[in-house]
């Protein structure tokens, strides 16, 4: 059975509290999650004073702050994550975070050592971090919200790149998309998982497209999932059934606390509701080939049929239509074989409801 790697996207639903961070990460192991994620950045760093806010974020926070100052409140210090990471070890679960500037990268990687980079959907035309985050070595989850096959075909070109070259800055895009087309990039397929997502807070049912899951790994041959926005505990499920390996999802431990992302995330108990349907589907979809399970052999004595006599058969007498029969149980002759007696003579008498003999 294959594993779906969970992460629980705890975000930015702290609030910028340390103490709520810590919280989401009990939770977040209370559910079975395998990791929880977070957001690290510096706020000065990735977002102008000039940015406005989403339309679901003024919804949702202060309208009449900036965008820069909603993130500001949000941000948790490098020394803060710290405590949390050895939080998560002592909850026995995986920390990860999302850097959204060069600084947190180099962060995450050297003093953390987080074992997967994630690079959000709305830095994935933002190059110096990408080649950054290949440059680790490490392997990559990319999300694609708000992208085209081309658009991840130019990211996955830059990850490629980055990953061959560690120590090297492409003279320009254009040797970074050639070289992408003519050497074998492989690796790709080994250390990158493309995440379907749409980047809409929470996510319309009719805008998940979990179809798009076979789209990417038919036309990037790497693994799949899913980084999704919705507000059900059963899409992760559903993507798993179509290929997915990764599923990350939003939680908060509270939906109607103040904040961006609250209102698009999953409580502690819908979140440990995904996880239980995702195991369950991990089982229910079992192999791919065709095969008698051990649970149902034992039946098939008693559900399948053998060529019985529907009424007295002398020695002697002929097999027809009228005097054979399919019934339970399956102990005698295979029913296949129901053409090959009529026409011929019995070679035994037979008794109503008696199982017919093997008499070739």
């Amino acid at each position: 059975m294959n594993r779906t790697y969970i992460i629980a996207e705890a975000g930015v639903n702290h609030n910028g509290s340390l103490e709520l961070a810590l919280k989401l990460v009990e939770e977040a192991a209370k559910a079975g999650a395998d990791a929880v994620k977070f957001q690290t950045f510096i706020t000065e760093n990735t977002i102008s004073k000039n940015a406005a806010k989403a339309e679901y974020q003024k919804k949702t926070t202060d309208q009449k702050e900036s965008q820069l100052e909603m993130v500001k409140k949000l941000e948790l210090t490098y020394e803060d994550f710290k405590v949390i990471q050895k939080h998560c070890e002592k909850n026995k679960i995986t920390f990860l975070s999302t850097g959204f500037d060069i600084d947190s990268i180099e962060f995450l990687d050297k003093t953390l050592n987080v074992p997967y980079i994630k690079l959000p959907s709305g830095d994935v035309n933002n190059a110096p971090l990408v080649l950054k985050a290949a440059q680790t070595g490490k392997d990559i989850f990319l999300s694609t919200g708000m992208c085209t096959l081309e658009d991840i075909h130019n990211a996955l070109a830059i990850i490629y790149y980055g990953y061959t070259r560690k120590n090297t800055i492409p003279k320009d895009f254009e040797e970074v998309i050639k070289i992408y087309q003519t050497e074998d990039i492989s690796i790709l397929k080994e250390k990158v998982t493309i995440l379907q997502c749409t980047t809409e807070y929470p996510t319309p049912v009719e805008d998940i497209n979990l179809k798009t899951l076979l789209t990417l790994a038919k036309e990037f041959h790497t693994k799949v999932g899913l980084s999704d926005h919705s507000q059900s505990p059963l899409t992760g499920s559903l993507a798993v059934a179509l290929g997915a390996t990764v599923i990350e999802k939003h939680f908060t431990l509270d939906k109607t606390m103040e904040g961006p992302d609250h209102q698009a995330s999953l409580e502690p108990f819908e979140l440990k509701e995904m996880i239980d349907n995702i195991r369950f589907t991990e089982r229910a979809l079992g192999q791919s080939n065709k095969v008698i399970a051990d649970s149902e052999k034992k039946n098939i004595l008693i559900a399948r049929k053998s060529i019985v006599a529907n009424k007295i058969i002398k020695k002697g007498e002929y097999f027809t239509p009228e005097n054979l029969i399919i019934k339970r149980p399956a102990t005698g002759i295979n029913p296949l074989f129901y053409w090959d007696y009529l026409g011929k003579k019995a070679l035994n008498d037979y008794k109503e409801d008696e199982i017919i003999k093997n008499e070739k």
